[in-house]
């Protein structure tokens, strides 16, 4: 099968097309046609050498997340499977090839109604989205910061708190990135990559930090009493490191997202119903042929990206 291979870390260049052995399902699995590869943040900063939340061994064909048509079935497992279109992630790898093994138990089934790039777009970012809202307890009325609004979860962010009645203002780098989020519902928006942006936001009740550094530090400053910040991403390099007391001395609350399987099966299963009943709308702003996996992550790493990232397999 075609497939992508990491042999060493560093600049996207390492992303060498080449051929695998196609994988057989075993006990408890299938195998799928990747129809797309999803592409996120975490594996651009694996592939350069950073830390990766599997145990990952090079050389490796990269990639988490897949959708596309399950061809068969391994041993305890339904063969009614066959034929179904699944969304899916992986163990940390796998995912840039035509042909995928996945434990049968972690499948999504996508429904008919709903094209398959946009469920693999919703995979990770969207469940992300849902489980960040839910964690940080937005209520209607609150006023909620989302930094890298145009981004894949950040896009997806703006449109989930706006649906829960929040007023939105939505930061993110360029002017064609603040159109994006004001096209999805913020009701203000930002750019910080201009001098003193924050210092023009009234203050906010929640900030949904996915940048870290020094904007993620200045989004906090514009929690009052009662403000909850989440930092789930470092964009920048770094995280925001706000201390528990620098929170607690504005009267506000550094929050975690700590997910079970049971609240990231609902919050995928949540994202897929609101993108099929049309309530929810993933921005693929990029596509690339899987053999031009380094071209993807190069982009990503410009940050000239807006959406989501896919790879197209088939």
């Amino acid at each position: 099968m075609r497939a992508v291979w990491l042999r060493e870390f560093g600049g996207p260049e390492v992303l060498q097309p080449g051929e695998a052995p196609d994988p057989e399902p075993g006990q408890g699995q299938v195998l799928i046609e990747v129809a797309y590869a999803n592409i996120t943040f975490v594996e651009t900063q694996f592939r350069a050498g950073g830390d990766s939340p599997f145990r990952v061994e090079l050389p490796v064909i990269p990639g988490n997340g897949v959708g596309g048509t399950v061809l068969a079935t391994g041993p305890g497992v339904d063969p009614g499977l066959v034929g179904e279109r699944v969304i899916t992630s992986l163990t940390g790898s796998g995912g840039y090839a035509e042909l995928a093994v996945a434990a049968a138990a972690g499948l999504y089934r996508v429904p008919a109604e709903l094209a398959m790039d946009l469920a693999v777009a919703l995979l990770a970012d969207g469940r992300t989205a849902a489980m960040l809202l839910r964690a940080t307890e937005v209520k209607p009325g609150e006023r909620v910061l989302v930094e890298a609004a145009a981004g894949g979860v950040g896009s997806l962010l703006v449109q989930l708190a706006v649906a829960a009645g929040a007023t939105v203002v939505a930061a993110a780098g360029g002017a064609h990135k603040t159109e994006l989020a004001a096209s999805l519902g913020a009701a203000e928006v930002a750019d910080y990559t201009e001098p003193g942006w924050a210092q023009r936001i009234a203050p906010v009740d929640v900030v949904l930090d996915g940048v870290g550094g020094e904007i993620g530090r200045a989004a906090f400053g514009l929690l009052g009493q009662g403000g909850r910040m989440l930092s789930y991403g470092l964009a920048s390099g770094e995280w925001a490191g706000i201390a528990e007391e620098t929170a607690a001395g504005r009267g506000a609350t550094l929050v975690s997202l700590r997910p079970s399987p049971e609240l990231v099966r609902a919050s995928t299963e949540q994202v897929l119903a609101e993108a099929t009943a049309g309530r929810l709308h993933p921005v693929i702003g990029q596509r690339f042929p899987l053999a031009e996996a380094a071209a993807a992550h190069t982009a990503i790493a410009a940050r000239g990206t807006i959406g989501k990232t896919l790879l197209e397999v088939k």
